[in-house]
């Protein structure tokens, strides 16, 4: 198999033929035709749904010293519908975007919100794309550290907004076995978890 890294289709090369709006009670949800050059410089016609779903973030927080992490645990309906009886899921810390932000004041609002917690020492350790084939979503992934022997005031998550998130510390050990056993079912936790015990 040959990867063609070098094969680029410009923005000028595609050609959108239709365009129809599906829904639009939250975020945009569109229908596309449009033709694009195959391999061999021919244009071909597909389709495409697409979700313009906001840009999100999401945060490991670590205590080096303990050797803990502090994630979410919440229900997400979708995953209630495909194969998690419980609805319940484990997860980082994490949200959109809202206008005006940047990823880095969306992750120390989201620290805040959900778990009531100061972020330090911050940085990025990537954007990637949730879900090429649908959503035009880009989550940005960060590290940052917190101190598990300081109370946290607030958290839990909007309630305007319908959450009821609730915090959890888990050892590093712990979070090590669960990645191991393949006991976390959220993509970005999953992630942020590897590159966290990889790089580190």
């Amino acid at each position: 198999m040959h990867l063609l890294l070098d094969k680029v289709v410009t923005m000028d090369q595609i050609e959108i033929t239709q365009t129809e709006e599906l829904a639009n009670s939250k975020f945009p949800l569109k229908s596309y035709t449009y033709l694009k050059p195959d391999m061999n410089n021919e244009m071909q016609e597909h389709k495409a749904e697409v979700y313009f779903r906001p840009d999100a973030v999401a945060v490991l927080l670590y205590d080096e010293n303990e050797q803990r992490f502090l994630l979410t645990r919440q229900f997400r309906f979708p995953t209630y519908l495909n194969q998690n009886p419980g609805g319940y899921i484990i997860e980082a810390c994490a949200g959109l975007i809202d206008e005006g932000e940047t990823p880095e004041q969306a992750v120390i609002r989201e620290a805040k919100e959900e778990l009531g917690c100061t972020v330090k020492n911050l940085h990025n350790v990537g954007a990637y794309y949730t879900s090429a084939g649908g959503i035009t979503e880009i989550l940005h992934l960060f590290m940052a550290s917190y101190d598990s022997k300081e109370d946290r005031l607030g958290g839990g998550g909007l309630p305007e907004e319908g959450e009821e998130i609730e915090s959890m510390e888990i050892g590093y050990d712990e979070a090590s076995n669960l990645l191991k056993s393949c006991k976390l079912s959220d993509a970005k936790t999953v992630m942020i978890l590897q590159h966290y015990f990889l790089f580190r």
